[in-house]
């Protein structure tokens, strides 16, 4: 599908067709700066709305990430953070007219799900030393080749699921969006904006959940 107007539409098409997801990530980690300029200064010991807005969400995602992970586990919490916020500000940039969600390109949405693949694993790694092998070989001696190959497909099988889920849905929904607005550039669009707020921050809140299972799963104990 290709957009009617971007930022991007007066450079050369080449660049366009190759390096449009390069420039609009670009946009998102300046962005993500920029966020974090705003928030170090929210030093108040009364905090005022966007404060308050900002301590809340962290609040609520510490908790959530130790009732996933434990307390040992929160020490991977600001890894998880730099992702979420990636991700959300990725799908969102898209509701801003010029602009297209990197998220709608595979390799973007790749190289989040790479990240928490090698991450997690080298957290057990760095844990449990060799013996986190026992993760892959199951609970009965008689099956471990047997589990180490279904362990081994199902870990690969995450940063797949991660990528494709995330760029699937986000695709989607900027599709509909860019019919919408070429065919009624009006009213009807705006509810699919609303959705799209919401859908891109649900993909990102479940980004950051799985990556709290993949990381519990690489601390736990293997049984």
């Amino acid at each position: 599908m290709k957009h009617p107007v971007t930022i991007v539409s007066f450079l050369p098409q080449y660049i366009q067709d190759k390096y449009t997801h390069v420039i609009m990530l670009s946009v998102v980690i300046v962005i993500i700066f920029c966020i974090g300029l705003f928030t170090r200064r929210m030093t108040d010991e009364i905090p005022g709305k966007a404060q308050s807005l900002f301590e809340g969400l962290f609040g609520y995602l510490y908790n959530l990430g130790e009732s996933v992970m434990g307390k040992e586990g929160l020490v991977y919490m600001p890894f998880i953070l730099a992702i979420g916020f990636y991700v959300s500000v990725s799908n969102l940039l898209g509701l801003i007219p010029g602009f297209i969600p990197p998220t709608t390109n595979m390799n973007t949405t790749a190289a989040p799900a790479v990240c928490v693949f090698l991450f997690y694993q080298y957290i057990g790694i760095r844990k449990h030393g060799v013996h986190y092998i026992k993760h892959f070989l199951g609970s009965i001696p008689a099956l471990a080749p047997l589990m180490f190959l279904i362990e081994l497909i199902g870990h690969f099988a995450r940063p797949l699921s991660l990528t494709m889920r995330l760029f699937g849905n986000v695709t989607g929904e900027e599709i509909v969006i860019t019919i919408l607005f070429i065919l009624v550039p009006f009213l009807v669009p705006l509810p699919m904006y609303f959705l799209a707020t919401f859908t891109g921050l649900l993909q990102s809140f479940v980004f950051m959940l799985l990556t709290m299972v993949y990381i519990s799963g690489a601390i736990e104990e293997a049984h």
